[in-house]
């Protein structure tokens, strides 16, 4: 790696978040040049650096050894809708133009009857053939997850699934034996994590996951259903998500990368922006380069940042 990528030659930049979806308000990152094209590195701040090495992996994958193989030539994508009003939440599914909508919820202790009307908006603005699926990013205890999770889905007209729960493996599978709906797990950092018992589908992220590659390798270790999604990144980091979803050899859900619309600008030039277009983006052989004007005014410009992003570089590269 150190041979066919030029970190010391690394850009760093900064692009305003305009969607609140709990990220900071800056999504700061790094892109790297390898001999086939380009990467962007721009794990979260709390990253280990064990998840660092992962996040690298899965930033020079497309630029060296390349993507696996696509089956599908475009995947379908499931529109993120924050905690937010249901006015807000039907004006945001309407505008993606998407079939599946994936819902935030838990956000906070007591918020059920504004979940519930949540989604009782999506549900209005997707009609009745749309998907619905819900995120409760693990805030839930066992009991108050099955309780939640039947209100949920008797007011989204049937859920396709909900998304981590509660936090541990224990408690994803106690609730699981418990409803109807079924029960997703992220598989993060932790690839060697046995959902047999806990969950009927597993969601997918390259840049915790190592690569499009070893996603795909965690994928058949589960050996049931998946979906892929993205970390908060410009249409560069998108692109493997979406080489991931292109590879698995069966895709039955859609996919939430459609973060792109978060931030304020792309990377790349406005025909290569990754933006849904009838609910749907394509597969690429390899992520598109950035545009250089756009490279010129989103280039992060503050040293002290500056150093951090290269120290952090520098330690995921010794230690790969």
């Amino acid at each position: 790696m150190r041979t066919l990528i030029d970190f010391d030659g690394a850009l760093v930049f900064a692009i305003p978040v305009i969607a609140d979806l709990g990220y900071p308000a800056i999504h700061q990152g790094m892109l790297l040049e390898g001999p086939q094209g380009w990467g962007e590195f721009s794990p979260p701040e709390d990253c280990t650096d064990a998840a660092l090495v992962r996040w690298l992996t899965a930033a020079v994958e497309a630029g060296t050894v390349g993507w696996p193989d696509p089956v599908r030539g475009r995947i379908p994508i499931a529109v993120t809708v924050p905690a937010t009003n249901p006015e807000r939440a039907q004006q945001i599914t309407v505008a993606a133009g998407c079939r599946s909508a994936q819902v935030r919820v838990a956000d906070r202790p007591d918020s059920l009857a504004e979940d519930i009307a949540r989604v009782a908006a999506v549900r209005d603005a997707l009609g009745t053939g749309g998907a619905i699926r819900c995120d409760a990013g693990g805030s839930w205890d066992v009991d108050t997850a099955v309780s939640s999770i039947a209100a949920l889905d008797t007011a989204a007209g049937g859920l396709e699934y909900v998304k981590q729960p509660c936090q541990t493996l224990a408690d994803l599978a106690t609730v699981r034996r418990k409803v109807e709906v079924r029960i997703a797990a992220q598989l993060g950092s932790e690839t060697s994590r046995d959902l047999t018992e806990a969950a009927d589908v597993a969601v997918l992220s390259c840049g915790p996951l190592g690569g499009a590659r070893r996603a795909l390798r965690v994928a058949e270790k589960f050996g049931g259903p998946c979906a892929v999604e993205s970390e908060l990144q410009s249409s560069i980091g998108l692109a493997a998500g979406l080489a991931l979803a292109g590879a698995l050899p069966e895709l039955p859900f859609a996919c939430e990368l459609g973060m792109r619309s978060a931030l304020a600008a792309d990377l790349v030039a406005e025909a290569r922006s990754l933006t849904p277009v009838d609910g749907y983006l394509p597969v690429a052989p390899m992520p598109a380069a950035p545009d250089r004007d756009l490279l010129g005014r989103y280039t992060l410009a503050d040293p002290d940042r500056l150093s951090w992003w290269q120290s952090r570089l520098r330690r995921a590269a010794t230690a790969s």
